[in-house]
């Protein structure tokens, strides 16, 4: 794959250096092609967990949904409680519900 477009059209004023870089790009991308190699598939196990950083309302959220659908789940929080900054609050809007 080459970019012409970004590489060439959009940041080279002259037409003639423009088509110039772009047949220099073309045959570099022609030759990166000719070394390109297969791939072989892996297949590898995989267990169904998953780690959530930060405790706070996102990080229990992400790791109640995961749970849901029966993927374990390991939440790490860098303070000694839960919560993040909600905890830290009262009450919240628009209902006034206890934050805790």
């Amino acid at each position: 794959m080459v970019n012409v477009r970004e590489h060439c059209s959009w940041c080279t004023e002259s037409k003639e250096e423009a088509l110039e870089k772009a047949k220099i790009l073309v045959k570099a991308g022609i030759e990166r092609a000719k070394r390109l190699e297969v791939i072989p598939i892996k297949t590898v196990p995989v267990t169904k967990a998953t780690l959530v950083v930060g405790g706070g309302i996102a990080g229990m959220n992400a790791a109640l949904d995961l749970a849901n659908q029966g993927i374990k789940v390991y939440l790490v929080e860098k303070n000694t409680t839960i919560g993040g900054r909600m905890a830290q609050l009262d009450r919240t809007f628009p209902t006034n519900d206890c934050a805790i």
